[in-house]
């Protein structure tokens, strides 16, 4: 039995290789929440989402989000009638009052849909209203994450972190801004000050996500920060993680990151921005997976393959790795 930690897109790329060593059915995707908003009153799940497109075999893999082939012709004429009606541009967070009341699940992160600042194809918008509808019919994200789970045709458990609200904001030198703003919106630009994951002290782990802490934890190679760090903010994962075996793998190839923020992200918390601050991020870790041409050095045993994944070849090599580490400390 194994459970994945995923976020971003480094562990779905790991997860292309993970059937090659372990059995579907024994396998849990625990997805990070703290990116969710809600987009002109739909409920976007942008983690949860990569991993039902992946398992459904629909995923776009150029971009590694949305739906291969989709049309986005609603995204555009969304976009159209903002140019013609000469509205804002950009994200637009609802005013204050509008972000704590309705639907509790969208607490702290909801934007307007004028210009719509995240691509969203029109399959894609199925799915999120689908989500939507289901939610306001009062299922909690955890039972409408398994019916979606069920129609896309995952042979995992996928399971998201909380179904209550967590919400990644970035403060940065222009203000505090939710991960979608900072990282989408305004493309990374904004100096980074520190990173809150509003909420997470008041969220419980999603049903099932404490028992899947008790099999052998991957945490692939997503961003420590934004990606991961939320789920360790809930109450009772980092405990449940000191308990049992862990196994980690580097999103650093020394001090560059293979793609996203998170060198930046890293700095702002406290942590070395390379592979070395991996410790200091996950002090539960029992093993490390890291880059063979990566010198760094642990006090724990340390497995070196050559990570970067482009290919299901890739992810197989590096799982292999991964299954090494576990064999090593398990």
């Amino acid at each position: 039995m194994v459970t994945f930690l995923s976020g971003g897109t480094g562990t779905p790329k790991l997860l292309d290789g993970a059937g090659t060593a372990f059995s579907p059915a024994e396998t849990t995707v625990i997805a990070n929440t703290g990116d969710d908003i809600e987009l002109g009153g739909l409920f976007v799940s942008p983690d949860v989402d990569t991993l039902l497109f992946q398992g459904g075999g629909v995923l776009d893999r150029e971009h590694w989000w949305g739906i291969e082939g989709d049309t986005h012709r609603t995204h555009s004429a969304l976009r159209d009638i903002a140019t013609a009606a000469d509205l804002p541009e950009g994200p637009q967070y609802l005013p204050d009052e509008r972000q704590t009341e309705g639907r509790e699940i969208a607490r702290w992160r909801r934007f307007s849909g004028v210009g719509e600042f995240m691509t969203i194809g029109d399959r894609d918008r199925a799915v999120h209203l689908t989500r939507t509808s289901l939610l306001d019919q009062g299922h909690s994200l955890s039972e409408v994450t398994a019916r979606l789970a069920d129609a896309f045709g995952l042979s995992a458990d996928l399971l998201p972190m909380s179904d209550d609200p967590v919400a990644s904001i970035v403060h940065t030198d222009e203000g505090p801004m939710h991960f979608q703003e900072f990282w989408v919106g305004r493309e990374g630009e904004p100096a980074v000050e520190n990173v809150e994951f509003r909420g997470s002290s008041r969220a419980e782990p999603a049903p099932g996500v404490i028992e899947a802490l008790d099999d052998v934890v991957v945490i692939g190679p997503s961003n420590p920060v934004t990606s991961i760090g939320p789920m360790l903010a809930l109450p009772g994962v980092g405990d449940a993680l000191h308990e049992t075996t862990v196994v980690a793998v580097s999103p650093f190839l020394g001090d560059e990151a293979f793609s996203g923020p998170a060198g930046e992200l890293m700095e702002a918390v406290g942590a070395t921005a390379s592979t070395r601050g991996l410790a200091t991020a996950y002090p539960f870790a029992d093993a490390f997976v890291v880059d063979e041409r990566d010198d760094v050095a642990f006090d724990r045993p340390t497995v070196r393959t050559d990570i970067g994944i482009d290919s299901p070849a890739d992810a197989k090599r590096v799982i292999e790795a991964v299954t090494d580490a576990v064999d090593l400390v398990a």
